[in-house]
C-alpha cells in the first residue's frame, strides 16, 4: 500500500517503507533517543535496536480515507532522560519533517518507548 496523490503534472506514489524510513530518520536524530526498535519485544522483554535499512520495522503508519496518517513509533531511549520530553520532541520532529518534505498530513504521532538503555 501507498500514499498517493495527483496534481496538474500527474500523479505521485509514495511507498511506506520511504515514508517509515523519513520518520525513523527524524526520531532517531532526536536527543535521548538510541535507536528505533522493533514492534515485537524479544524474549524477556528485551528490544532490539534497529539499523537504518529496518526502520520500517520499528514505525507502524496507518492512514484514513481522507488521506491524512496517524503514525506509531517504537524506541530505545536513553537512561537518566525524561521520557515525556523526549516524546514530545520526537512527535514534533516527525511531524515538522513529513509535513514539509512530502506535504503528508499528520495526524497524530504516537510514541511507544520499548526499552531504555544506559549510555555510558
Amino acid at each position: 500500500m501507498s500514499y498517493e496523490r495527483e496534481n496538474k503534472l500527474g500523479k505521485l506514489n509514495i511507498s511506506k517503507n520511504v515514508i517509515a524510513n523519513i520518520a525513523g530518520g527524524a526520531a532517531t536524530e532526536c536527543y535521548g533517543v538510541v535507536g528505533m526498535a522493533s514492534q515485537h519485544l524479544l524474549m524477556d522483554g528485551i528490544a532490539e535496536v534497529l539499523k537504518k535499512e529496518n526502520f520500517a520495522k520499528g514505525i507502524e503508519i496507518k492512514q484514513s480515507d481522507d488521506g491524512k496518517m496517524s503514525i506509531d513509533i517504537y524506541l530505545v531511549i536513553a537512561y537518566g532522560i525524561k521520557i515525556s520530553e523526549i516524546a514530545l520532541e520526537v512527535q514534533k520532529k516527525v511531524r515538522y519533517v513529513l509535513e514539509s518534505t512530502l506535504e503528508i498530513s499528520v495526524t497524530s504521532v504516537n510514541v511507544f518507548v520499548q526499552d531504555i538503555k544506559v549510555i555510558g
